[in-house]
């Protein structure tokens, strides 16, 4: 898939990005009709992208049919697809390959003894909703539909890689390493064939074993274990990256990891042994040009943005980022809040108990790990965002995802966004106590307003015998419509929103059970006309950026603010 880095030196890979044949199917009547065959019509598009852009389909929800004609050598194929909104259905020259759901992280799909020539691909992309759908209907962004990253093909060879992921354990000293490589392997011939599997570390080899898999089936396997001396260390603003290759003859998959330690120690987070603040903002990887389907150059403009801004910590609101993004933040030594799309507005007491919807869930955290385990700048799981965790099936979600996660995500901490602060009874399945409250906009106008509730809110984790939790305030904000300047006092003025954060992020700073903050948010966002919110222009206004990334005065106002804390930590 895409990347900042060439992820093979050694496999043939192809790119079917570019122009597809689109078809809508309002009736879903396609595979019926034999559609997975060969599309009877339809308009040209291009790929990666929704289609809401296309002219009379800005508001479909449903089913659309692409087709892409290719030319392959034959052999084994690996179709890879970086996101599909939201199900997939996947046929090579009218033979079912399989399907996916979810629309915000990477699969791929698997075609032996494909024969030389040209072929057919062809996608069943559904984006409606059901009971059992994450997210559900009722969401705050807009639910675009498409092929929203790009589409490669792969040629497979002998043993090949299909992915890796580097575990470490840092010394007390965090100058040493003990590590160890688990990668999937698969073998794409026809019978058990053994081969010799090395690890790279910067180009030295580091360990190497043999490996033997059966004929058409992948194998997890631990490629011994390792110890690296005078490590060097991922930082904010000191992205130390190391490259890692794991290769046999025939094949090879390149990675980048660093190395860090983050953890919760006397109430403070710590990076690397040093206690740190979070100076976010919440970003969702829209444009309405684009919806999600977001160029790389647009991409590096709001980190940079970001980064002018005093920022040292992003949070992915509310899915698994572009990958590209990711890797820039690595890059930039930016740190990184992941999660997985169960907006809980939207989520009912019976959807959070179901089998099903938590199944899936738990997939998408698998799924979420497997490809961007690798990333240092990732220093949090996110599990859900505003469920009713005051409901027992909230509590029994939280304790099966927090236990997945603790278990298998490496070094993270791993956290939900809260906004029954009150009535939470799962704050024993989080490393921070993130809480999202928007006093000053949907409540709470008091002055003091905000003050009364960090006291309160503190005061409950010292009765619950958690005082030592660290609080980060991850959702807060107010909208501001750009361009529209008034007295500070009135709603909706540039005025008003730049007074009311640059008042917030101070506080947040001064007050010393409180570890950071994350703005809500970023930038102007589409939402859906199905929320019933009545946002103003069909668009959540809270962005400190309009969605074109152009200021607003909020911006300059938490500037001033991060910059001056970020001063302060040099000192």
């Amino acid at each position: 898939m895409a990347r900042l880095f060439c992820e093979h030196m050694k496999r043939q890979t192809q790119s079917l990005n570019g122009a597809w044949k689109l078809l809508t199917d309002p009736k879903d009547i396609g595979e019926s009709e034999g559609w997975s065959s060969s599309l009877p019509e339809g308009k040209t598009v291009s790929v990666p992208s929704v289609w809401n852009m296309e002219r009379g389909l800005l508001t479909y929800e449903g089913v659309v049919w692409y087709e892409k004609s290719f030319y392959s050598e034959g052999g084994t194929l690996r179709f890879c697809f970086g996101a599909v909104m939201t199900e997939g259905k996947v046929w090579l020259d009218g033979k079912y390959l399989g399907s996916h759901y979810g629309g915000f992280c990477q699969f791929e799909l698997i075609a032996p003894d494909v024969e030389a020539g040209m072929h057919t691909l062809i996608v069943r992309v559904d984006n409606s909703f059901n009971a059992q759908s994450i997210p559900q209907a009722f969401v705050d962004w807009y639910h675009y539909g498409g092929i929203t990253r790009g589409v490669s093909v792969e040629t497979l060879k002998g043993i090949c890689v299909l992915s890796q992921r580097m575990e470490y354990t840092l010394s007390e000293g965090l100058d040493r390493a003990a590590c160890r490589v688990v990668a999937e392997l698969y073998n794409e011939g026809k019978r058990l064939k053994s081969a010799s599997v090395n690890v790279e570390i910067d180009g030295k080899t580091v360990c190497s074993d043999t490996v033997a898999v059966r004929g058409r089936r992948t194998a997890e396997v631990v490629l011994g274990e390792f110890e690296l001396e005078d490590i060097r260390l991922w930082d904010i603003g000191k992205p130390e990256l190391y490259t890692i290759s794991v290769t046999t003859d025939t094949d090879d998959l390149i990675d980048r990891v660093g190395f860090r330690k983050v953890e919760v120690k006397d109430g403070k987070v710590l990076l690397n042994g040093r206690s740190i603040e979070f100076r976010g903002v919440n970003r969702h990887e829209e444009h309405p040009e684009f919806g999600f389907a977001f160029p790389p150059s647009l991409m590096r403009r709001d980190l940079e943005l970001a980064l002018e801004m005093g920022c040292n910590a992003i949070r992915g609101s509310h899915y698994p980022n572009s990958k590209e993004f990711v890797d820039l933040l690595d890059e930039m030594g930016v740190m990184f809040w992941s999660e997985i799309p169960i907006w809980g507005c939207g989520f009912s007491d019976e959807a959070l108990a179901d089998k099903v919807v938590v199944a899936r869930g738990l997939e998408m955290h698998r799924e979420m790990l497997k490809y961007y385990y690798n990333h240092p700048c990732i220093v949090m799981w996110g599990m859900h965002n505003e469920i009713h965790l005051y409901h027992e099936a909230a509590y029994k979600m939280s304790e099966l995802y927090y236990g997945f996660l603790k278990e298998n995500g490496g070094n993270r901490l791993v956290v939900y966004a809260c906004n029954y602060p009150k009535e939470d009874i799962c704050l024993e399945f989080c490393d921070l106590a993130c809480l999202n409250m928007y006093f000053g906009w949907y409540y709470g106008y008091e002055d003091d307003a905000w003050e009364k509730f960090i006291e309160e809110f503190s005061a409950r984790l010292d009765l619950l015998g958690m005082g030592d939790k660290p609080m980060v305030m991850s959702e807060f904000g107010c909208a501001a419509m750009a361009g529209y300047h008034d007295d500070d006092s009135i709603l909706w003025s540039e005025e008003n929103q730049a007074k009311q954060l640059s008042h917030c992020v101070r506080l947040f700073h001064e007050h010393p059970k409180v570890s950071g903050s994350f703005i809500w948010q970023f930038c102007d966002i589409r939402t859906s006309r199905q929320t019933g919110l009545n946002r103003a222009r069909g668009f959540n206004n809270k962005g400190i950026v309009n969605e074109y990334r152009k200021p607003k005065l909020a911006y300059y106002a938490v500037k001033q603010e991060y910059c001056a804390f970020a001063k302060e930590e040099t000192k």
